[in-house]
Protein backbone atom coordinates (compact mmCIF):
# COMPACT_ATOMS: atom_id res chain seq x y z
CA UNK A 1 0.00 0.00 0.00
CA UNK A 2 1.29 3.16 -1.18
CA UNK A 3 1.74 5.95 1.73
CA UNK A 4 1.98 9.97 1.36
CA UNK A 5 5.92 10.31 1.90
CA UNK A 6 5.05 13.15 4.72
CA UNK A 7 2.50 10.75 6.26
CA UNK A 8 5.29 7.73 6.23
CA UNK A 9 7.87 10.15 8.34
CA UNK A 10 5.11 11.21 10.61
CA UNK A 11 4.79 7.66 11.59
CA UNK A 12 7.67 6.98 12.15
CA UNK A 13 8.00 9.62 14.50
CA UNK A 14 10.48 12.24 12.39
CA UNK A 15 8.13 14.62 13.10
CA UNK A 16 4.79 16.01 12.23
CA UNK A 17 3.29 16.05 8.22
CA UNK A 18 4.28 19.84 8.21
CA UNK A 19 7.84 19.29 9.59
CA UNK A 20 8.04 16.34 6.93
CA UNK A 21 7.10 18.71 3.91
CA UNK A 22 9.78 21.12 5.71
CA UNK A 23 12.49 18.14 5.52
CA UNK A 24 11.61 17.62 2.06
CA UNK A 25 11.80 21.03 0.52
CA UNK A 26 15.31 21.06 2.67
CA UNK A 27 16.52 18.36 0.39
CA UNK A 28 16.91 15.96 3.60
CA UNK A 29 15.24 13.16 2.70
CA UNK A 30 16.02 10.43 -0.10
CA UNK A 31 14.32 7.56 -1.49
CA UNK A 32 16.11 5.10 -2.50
CA UNK A 33 19.35 6.64 -3.08
CA UNK A 34 17.82 9.78 -4.46
CA UNK A 35 16.83 13.22 -2.73
CA UNK A 36 13.45 13.72 -2.81
CA UNK A 37 12.49 17.40 -2.83
CA UNK A 38 8.80 17.63 -4.54
CA UNK A 39 6.24 17.70 -2.11
CA UNK A 40 2.92 15.18 -2.27
CA UNK A 41 5.26 12.03 -3.51
CA UNK A 42 4.45 8.51 -2.64
CA UNK A 43 6.26 5.19 -1.41
CA UNK A 44 5.74 2.01 -1.02
CA UNK A 45 6.86 0.88 2.71
CA UNK A 46 7.43 -2.98 1.83
CA UNK A 47 9.82 -1.73 -1.22
CA UNK A 48 11.12 1.89 -1.10
CA UNK A 49 14.14 2.67 1.41
CA UNK A 50 13.80 5.99 3.02
CA UNK A 51 16.35 8.01 4.91
CA UNK A 52 16.70 11.30 6.94
CA UNK A 53 19.99 12.63 6.50
CA UNK A 54 21.38 9.28 5.45
CA UNK A 55 19.76 7.33 8.62
CA UNK A 56 17.43 4.62 7.18
CA UNK A 57 14.10 5.41 8.68
CA UNK A 58 10.99 2.77 9.71
CA UNK A 59 8.12 2.94 11.46
CA UNK A 60 8.00 2.09 14.91
CA UNK A 61 4.98 1.35 17.40
CA UNK A 62 3.66 4.41 18.45
CA UNK A 63 4.14 4.91 22.20
CA UNK A 64 1.85 7.17 24.06
CA UNK A 65 3.09 8.47 27.98
CA UNK A 66 2.08 11.36 30.22
CA UNK A 67 4.74 12.64 32.81
CA UNK A 68 4.57 13.94 35.74
CA UNK A 69 7.42 16.07 35.67
CA UNK A 70 8.72 17.73 38.92
CA UNK A 71 10.40 20.61 38.83
CA UNK A 72 13.75 21.84 38.31
CA UNK A 73 13.72 19.58 35.49
CA UNK A 74 14.13 20.83 31.51
CA UNK A 75 11.49 19.90 29.40
CA UNK A 76 14.07 18.28 26.95
CA UNK A 77 16.24 15.24 25.80
CA UNK A 78 19.79 14.60 25.83
CA UNK A 79 22.06 16.02 28.14
CA UNK A 80 21.66 19.39 30.05
CA UNK A 81 22.93 23.06 29.85
CA UNK A 82 24.93 24.16 33.03
CA UNK A 83 24.27 20.94 35.16
CA UNK A 84 20.34 20.97 34.53
CA UNK A 85 18.71 17.79 34.75
CA UNK A 86 16.65 17.04 31.62
CA UNK A 87 13.59 14.30 31.89
CA UNK A 88 15.79 12.04 29.64
CA UNK A 89 16.65 10.90 33.15
CA UNK A 90 13.03 10.25 34.11
CA UNK A 91 12.05 8.21 30.92
CA UNK A 92 15.95 6.06 29.92
CA UNK A 93 14.14 3.24 30.00
CA UNK A 94 11.61 3.56 27.63
CA UNK A 95 12.96 1.42 24.26
CA UNK A 96 11.08 3.78 21.88
CA UNK A 97 12.32 7.37 21.32
CA UNK A 98 9.51 9.67 22.22
CA UNK A 99 9.73 12.87 22.68
CA UNK A 100 8.02 15.84 24.88
CA UNK A 101 5.26 17.38 23.44
CA UNK A 102 5.40 21.07 24.51
CA UNK A 103 7.37 22.24 27.35
CA UNK A 104 7.01 22.74 30.79
CA UNK A 105 9.24 25.93 32.31
CA UNK A 106 12.50 24.71 34.67
CA UNK A 107 10.56 25.87 37.66
CA UNK A 108 6.93 24.03 36.50
CA UNK A 109 5.59 20.74 37.45
CA UNK A 110 2.96 19.05 36.01
CA UNK A 111 1.56 16.70 32.99
CA UNK A 112 3.95 16.14 29.77
CA UNK A 113 2.69 14.03 26.73
CA UNK A 114 5.23 11.93 25.41
CA UNK A 115 4.86 10.34 21.85
CA UNK A 116 6.36 8.87 18.68
CA UNK A 117 3.17 10.04 16.81
CA UNK A 118 4.28 12.84 14.94
CA UNK A 119 1.04 13.62 13.67
CA UNK A 120 -0.98 13.63 17.14
CA UNK A 121 1.61 15.49 18.30
CA UNK A 122 1.06 18.70 16.09
CA UNK A 123 -2.62 18.59 16.80
CA UNK A 124 -2.10 19.03 20.44
CA UNK A 125 0.15 21.79 20.24
CA UNK A 126 -1.86 23.54 17.51
CA UNK A 127 -4.44 25.85 18.75
CA UNK A 128 -7.21 25.46 16.29
CA UNK A 129 -7.95 22.28 18.23
CA UNK A 130 -8.92 24.02 20.86
CA UNK A 131 -7.29 21.44 22.79
CA UNK A 132 -7.27 22.68 26.58
CA UNK A 133 -4.33 22.74 29.09
CA UNK A 134 -5.69 23.51 33.26
CA UNK A 135 -3.11 24.53 35.55
CA UNK A 136 -3.03 24.99 38.95
CA UNK A 137 -1.68 28.38 40.13
CA UNK A 138 -0.57 29.45 43.48
CA UNK A 139 -0.84 33.29 42.98
CA UNK A 140 0.70 36.49 44.84
CA UNK A 141 -1.83 38.58 46.63
CA UNK A 142 -5.55 38.17 47.35
CA UNK A 143 -7.89 37.23 44.40
CA UNK A 144 -11.48 37.79 44.72
CA UNK A 145 -14.13 35.89 42.56
CA UNK A 146 -14.85 39.85 40.90
CA UNK A 147 -11.39 40.08 39.47
CA UNK A 148 -11.54 36.63 38.30
CA UNK A 149 -14.63 37.38 36.46
CA UNK A 150 -12.31 40.19 34.77
CA UNK A 151 -9.32 38.55 33.73
CA UNK A 152 -11.96 35.89 32.38
CA UNK A 153 -12.45 38.92 29.56
CA UNK A 154 -8.72 38.61 29.03
CA UNK A 155 -5.75 41.00 28.29
CA UNK A 156 -3.27 42.38 26.11
CA UNK A 157 0.03 40.91 26.07
CA UNK A 158 3.01 42.04 23.79
CA UNK A 159 2.50 38.79 21.63
CA UNK A 160 -0.97 39.60 21.26
CA UNK A 161 -4.03 38.94 23.33
CA UNK A 162 -4.63 36.44 25.76
CA UNK A 163 -8.10 35.01 27.13
CA UNK A 164 -8.29 31.94 28.87
CA UNK A 165 -10.59 29.68 28.83
CA UNK A 166 -11.97 29.39 32.21
CA UNK A 167 -10.55 30.85 35.98
CA UNK A 168 -11.44 29.36 39.59
CA UNK A 169 -10.87 31.00 42.13
CA UNK A 170 -9.91 27.36 44.86
CA UNK A 171 -8.53 29.36 48.05
CA UNK A 172 -7.52 32.96 49.04
CA UNK A 173 -5.84 34.91 51.95
CA UNK A 174 -3.71 37.73 52.54
CA UNK A 175 -0.90 36.58 50.60
CA UNK A 176 -1.44 33.95 48.22
CA UNK A 177 -4.22 32.57 46.47
CA UNK A 178 -4.86 29.43 44.33
CA UNK A 179 -6.82 29.14 40.97
CA UNK A 180 -7.25 27.16 38.37
CA UNK A 181 -6.80 28.43 35.09
CA UNK A 182 -7.48 27.34 31.03
CA UNK A 183 -6.24 28.27 28.02
CA UNK A 184 -5.96 26.06 24.52
CA UNK A 185 -3.02 28.01 23.45
CA UNK A 186 0.27 27.76 24.10
CA UNK A 187 2.55 30.34 23.93
CA UNK A 188 5.59 31.17 25.76
CA UNK A 189 5.03 31.38 29.80
CA UNK A 190 1.67 32.67 28.68
CA UNK A 191 0.52 31.40 32.58
CA UNK A 192 2.78 33.54 33.72
CA UNK A 193 3.00 36.40 31.94
CA UNK A 194 -0.96 36.46 32.28
CA UNK A 195 -1.00 36.44 35.63
CA UNK A 196 1.72 39.35 36.18
CA UNK A 197 -0.25 41.67 34.17
CA UNK A 198 -3.03 41.58 36.68
CA UNK A 199 -0.45 42.16 39.62
CA UNK A 200 -0.76 39.07 40.99
CA UNK A 201 2.68 37.05 39.87
CA UNK A 202 3.26 33.50 39.89
CA UNK A 203 4.56 31.39 42.81
CA UNK A 204 3.68 28.00 42.03
CA UNK A 205 2.32 26.65 38.81
CA UNK A 206 1.20 22.87 37.96
CA UNK A 207 -0.02 21.68 34.99
CA UNK A 208 -2.88 19.28 35.96
CA UNK A 209 -4.47 18.56 32.46
CA UNK A 210 -4.36 18.44 28.43
CA UNK A 211 -7.37 17.50 26.90
CA UNK A 212 -8.83 14.65 28.50
CA UNK A 213 -5.75 13.27 30.18
CA UNK A 214 -5.66 14.23 33.63
CA UNK A 215 -2.39 13.65 35.90
CA UNK A 216 -4.69 11.85 38.89
CA UNK A 217 -2.46 10.18 41.11
CA UNK A 218 0.37 9.73 39.43
CA UNK A 219 3.71 10.32 41.17
CA UNK A 220 5.74 13.23 40.70
CA UNK A 221 8.92 11.78 38.39
CA UNK A 222 7.25 8.69 36.75
CA UNK A 223 5.00 8.47 33.93
CA UNK A 224 2.70 6.05 32.75
CA UNK A 225 1.38 4.67 29.12
CA UNK A 226 -2.07 6.01 28.01
CA UNK A 227 -5.13 3.54 28.78
CA UNK A 228 -6.89 2.39 25.36
CA UNK A 229 -9.62 4.77 27.05
CA UNK A 230 -7.56 7.50 27.04
CA UNK A 231 -6.08 7.37 23.87
CA UNK A 232 -9.37 6.78 22.27
CA UNK A 233 -10.44 10.32 23.99
CA UNK A 234 -7.51 12.13 23.17
CA UNK A 235 -7.77 11.47 19.51
CA UNK A 236 -11.68 12.27 19.20
CA UNK A 237 -10.56 15.26 20.96
CA UNK A 238 -8.18 15.81 17.68
CA UNK A 239 -10.70 14.48 14.85
CA UNK A 240 -8.20 11.43 14.88
CA UNK A 241 -10.70 8.64 15.80
CA UNK A 242 -10.13 6.57 12.12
Amino acid sequence: MKLRLNKYLSMCGVSSRRGADELINRGAISINGKYQSTLGCTIDPQIDVVRVRGKIIKPERNRYLILNKPKLYITALGEGQDEKKTIQELIGDIPERVYPVGRLDYDVEGLVVLTNDGELSNRILHPSFELKKVYSAVVKGTLTQQKCLRMEKGIELEDGYAKPDSIKLLKADKNLSTVEISFHEGRNRLVKRFFAEFMHPVRQLRRISVGPLNIGNLERRHCRDLTTKELQNLKKALGLEN
